[in-house]
Order: structure tokens, then C-alpha cells, then sequence
């Protein structure tokens, strides 16, 4: 065996090492993260702490002489934070990559692309603090919000998190489609602007779905960001101006304070089954609708 297949089988063996230590990784991470929360189910004792029928009420109170543990706030808070931001972040990066793609001179298109993938590089603190002391005063003064610290601030700090994921996978998506799909609708009298918005982008739907899906999976998983800028307030309302809490941020503010082995614990643990189980059955869904898309898209359905 000559020394270029001898590296070649090295670096299939090495990206199969790496897949599989990658799912190892994950798997290992969602038993022990079950293990700690299916007391719930099995222990009497916290079946009594913590009432199943009870997670179904609209009260978070899991530090009283009667604890309450409803869940519905944080649901209503997670997904109220997650709108704002992909309403937010999603036209913005999606026009951002096809004016990149489509538009911008190939230097410049070359230059934006980092810049704005820079925003993935900034620590989710940092945009935490900036929406606490920035965002928040100017949505405050823009809207007219009584509470300063609400969704609305949450989602847009998000947004900014989530806008260089969904632009740099649209952004390769739209950068995959055949130069011949271009070049026939400008030959049919079709202008450019008509060509990228009706022809390039729909060509490309299965990877913008999928960057939709990425960003929406971060959104709702992402901490340091809603637990700085939410308000931390377990409310439930229609309105994008009052405080939310969110699971994660329930789980970050309140895992350090509860007593170990505790019906609250449990319940901390049971949340973090349910991000991890959300985000699996969202991208799950997601890959599936993706395939749907590629073979409509090529005639198979």
C-alpha cells in the first residue's frame, strides 16, 4: 500500500472515530441527564413533591411553603423569545446572503461573509450585557414598554446570536445552486433581481429551511442572553412587552440553589430532557421536510 491510500484510509478511519464519538458523546450526555430527572416517574416520594397533573398550571414558584411547579410560563416564554428573534434575525440575514451571493462584487462579497460571521464569534454574555444596558433603554423609549426588560429585548439580543448562523448556511445554499439556473432565466429576459427572487431562492429552499432550523434550535436553547435580558419573570401573556422566563434560564438561575437530590432538582433535570428532546424532534422533522423539499424540487414527487 503506497503512502497516498495509507493516509487516505487514516482519514476515513479518523472522521469515522469521529462520528461515532460524537453520537457516543451526545447519547451519554441525554442518560445522564435522565438518569437525574426519572425519579420523577418512579420515586413516590417525588411524585409527591412534585404533582405531574400540577406541571400543566400556570404558576412557577418552586421556592414557597407550597411549591408550585407549573410549566406553562416557561413554554409561553421560551417560544415568545424564539418568534422574536427569527422575526428579527431571519429577513436580515436571508437578504444579507443573497445580496452576497447574487449582487455584491466578488471582493466585496468575499469581505462581508466574515464580518458578518463574526457576530457567531461574540460571547453570549457580551450581548447580553449590551441588550441590558442598550437594547433595553432604546426598545423602552421605541415602544413605550413598562417593563424594560421584556420579550421583545430578549428576542432581538437573540436575534443577533441567531442572524450569522441563518446567513452563512443560506449564504452556501444559495452559493450551490447551478450556474445554469442563472444563466437561463437571464436568457428568457428575466432580470436579476426576478432570477435570484424567483428562481435562485427557491432553488435553494431546502438549505435556507435548514438554516431556519439551526437557528431556531439556538434560539431556543441559548442562556446567558434571555437570563440577562428576559426580565426573569414567569408571566403568562400574549403581549411582547411584559418580562418571560425561559426553560433555560430557569435552569441556569436556579440549578446552583436548589437542594441536591430534591423534587426541584429533579424537575431542573426533567427541563433539560425536554430542550434535549425538543431540539431532536425539531431538527428530526426538519431533515425529514428538507428531503420532502429536494424531491419535489427535482421532479421525483
Amino acid at each position: 500500500m503506497d503512502r497516498r491510500k495509507l493516509i487516505e484510509r487514516g482519514v476515513e478511519l479518523l472522521v469515522y472515530l469521529s462520528s461515532w464519538i460524537s453520537i457516543l458523546g451526545i447519547v451519554f450526555l441525554f442518560i445522564f441527564i435522565g438518569r437525574e430527572a426519572f425519579p420523577l416517574l418512579t420515586d413516590p416520594r417525588m411524585q409527591e413533591e412534585v404533582r405531574l397533573s400540577q406541571l400543566w398550571t400556570s404558576i412557577w414558584q418552586p421556592v414557597s411553603d407550597l411549591p408550585k411547579f407549573g410549566l406553562i410560563p416557561l413554554f409561553i416564554g421560551t417560544l415568545k423569545a424564539s418568534f422574536v428573534a427569527m422575526l428579527f434575525a431571519t429577513p436580515l440575514a436571508i437578504l444579507a446572503a443573497v445580496f452576497t451571493s447574487e449582487f455584491a462584487p466578488p471582493r466585496l462579497g468575499r469581505a462581508l461573509k466574515p464580518v458578518v460571521e463574526l457576530l457567531a464569534g461574540i460571547p453570549s454574555v457580551v450581548l447580553g450585557f449590551f441588550a441590558l444596558v442598550v437594547l433595553a433603554t432604546w426598545v423602552q423609549q421605541l415602544f413605550g414598554f413598562t417593563m424594560r426588560l421584556n420579550a421583545t429585548v430578549a428576542g432581538a439580543a437573540l436575534g443577533l446570536a441567531v442572524l450569522p448562523i441563518i446567513y452563512t448556511v443560506t449564504e452556501d445554499a444559495l452559493a450551490t445552486v447551478p450556474k445554469a439556473f442563472r444563466e437561463a432565466s437571464l436568457s428568457l429576459g428575466a432580470t436579476p433581481w426576478q432570477t435570484a427572487f424567483k428562481v435562485v431562492l427557491p432553488a435553494a429552499l431546502p438549505g435556507i429551511f435548514a438554516a431556519l432550523v439551526l437557528g431556531f434550535g439556538r434560539a431556543v436553547g441559548e442562556t446567558m442572553i434571555v437570563l440577562m435580558a428576559s426580565g426573569n419573570a414567569s408571566i403568562v401573556s400574549a403581549s411582547l412587552g411584559d418580562s418571560i422566563r425561559t426553560l433555560s434560564a430557569t435552569i441556569a438561575a436556579e440549578l446552583a440553589e436548589v437542594v441536591f437530590g430534591d423534587g426541584h432538582y429533579r424537575l431542573l433535570f426533567g427541563l433539560g430532557v425536554i430542550l434535549f428532546g425538543f431540539t431532536f424532534v425539531l431538527n428530526l422533522v426538519g431533515s425529514w421536510y428538507i428531503q420532502r423539499v429536494k424531491r419535489r424540487l427535482l421532479g421525483a414527487v
